[in-house]
């Protein structure tokens, strides 16, 4: 288990000649964590979340690692630009109007065969068809399958509004109606469970509700492993020779590895492990990635003022979506202020130990959003910084 205290003595002393604001991701958490991503997928290949890196070095890092395989890009741009840098299988996790990129992709046989797209309509095979301005590539096509739970005839539902395809039989229609049109081939199926892999069901201080969420999950895995097995079945008929078949997410990992019909799975803020990662009982992680800031002023007894550090994570507005400070622990917020954008009270007794310009270590809602902020990461091993490498922020990119 991660000594807190030593943690941040390691950290304080590794960029003790640099000033903060700076964000650091520890080596051994990282690598740690990857492990046990590959452990819970029990042999399954595991395609590396982009948007929860948003870092090329710590891609290729991770996909050096026997067990990983392939990128799940964010957009279109994102996933050309990452093939054109020699990641050879990059799976575009949401369908696209990019008209340029698309252009790019049907006339360069390279980008063609390492990128696949991600299709749940026949109106956007159109939108692909116009965008090719006489690029003859063949695309390659993913189909969504809808995950969401859906009880007393669609009335409650459980699970993010991602494709409209919920049964193996649109499933199947759409893979004819593509198979049928020049240009285009279906070589995968995607199906994300995100109740299940990106909702905490141990929340502290939330019994009822954590013990309604794991009630809700078991019923909504039990659900999709049958379903999903019927849409494979469904689409399998059509395309014999369906390359791949993805899900999962890093809460649910071995879960869907479970299933015989998966053959791959996904996840990205395992790796990192920001704070709506702690509360799983499927997992425990090591928090990897951290940003620190500076101390600067003092208010009063108890209470310390950092610059910056209003970081907010995407979802709905919530305390959960807030940064956390985590080192030295006993820090919270002034509840009238929050983390605010240029700066941030912080109360409690460590407050009275922390000296002006000294660092406190915070910990992000979610994971690739931080890199958004930082156009570099610090990567420390032990009580060193072995290397700085840049963010995409850091590369001159932002896809979103």
């Amino acid at each position: 288990m991660a000594d807190p205290a030593a943690d941040r003595a390691r950290y304080d002393r590794a960029t003790a000649h640099l000033d903060a604001p700076l964000a650091v991701v520890d080596l051994a958490a990282f690598d740690a964590n990857a492990d046990d991503l590959v452990r819970r997928a029990g042999g399954k290949p595991v395609r590396v979340a982009s948007k929860s890196v948003r870092c090329r070095a710590l891609l290729e890092r991770v996909l050096e690692r026997d067990g990983f395989a392939g990128v799940m890009a964010f957009t279109l741009a994102e996933a050309v630009w990452l093939a054109r840098a020699g990641i050879e299988d990059v799976l575009l996790a949401y369908p696209s109007v990019d008209r340029t990129g698309f252009a790019e992709l049907t006339a360069d046989p390279k980008l063609a065969g390492a990128v696949s797209v991600m299709v749940d309509d026949v109106a956007q095979l159109d939108l692909i068809d116009t965008a090719r301005a006489g690029g003859g590539q063949e695309v390659r096509v993913c189909l969504e399958l809808d995950t969401s739970l859906r009880l007393l005839g669609g009335r409650i539902r459980f699970g993010a509004r991602r494709s409209p395809l919920h049964d193996p039989a649109q499933l199947a229609e759409l893979a004819r109606a593509v198979q049928r049109r020049p240009g285009f081939r279906v070589v995968g199926l995607m199906a994300y469970e995100g109740h299940v892999a990106g909702v905490g069901d141990a929340v502290p201080g939330a019994a009822l509700r954590s013990r309604a969420v794991r009630l809700m999950q078991a019923a909504a895995r039990r659900e999709l492993a049958a379903r999903r097995a019927e849409a494979v079945r469904a689409v399998r008929a059509v395309v014999p020779g369906l390359e791949f078949v993805n899900g999962g997410g890093t809460g649910s990992v071995q879960h869907t590895a479970a299933e015989r019909a998966v053959t791959e799975v996904a996840a990205g803020s395992g790796l990192f492990v920001p704070r709506l990662f702690d509360n799983y009982t499927s997992f425990r992680g090591r928090p990897a990635a951290l940003f620190a800031q500076p101390v600067v002023r003092r208010p009063g007894v108890g209470v310390v003022t950092v610059l910056g550090g209003g970081y907010p994570a995407s979802g709905a507005a919530g305390r959960d979506r807030s940064p956390v400070p985590y080192l030295p622990e006993g820090l919270r917020y002034d509840p009238q202020e929050g983390a605010g954008e240029v700066q941030t009270p912080l109360l409690g007794s460590a407050a009275d130990d922390l000296l002006i310009g000294d660092k406190v270590w915070f910990r992000h809602a979610k994971a690739g959003e931080l890199c958004e902020r930082f156009s570099e990461l610090h990567l420390v091993s032990g009580e060193e910084v072995v290397a700085v490498v840049p963010t995409y922020r850091g590369e001159g990119r932002t896809f979103l």
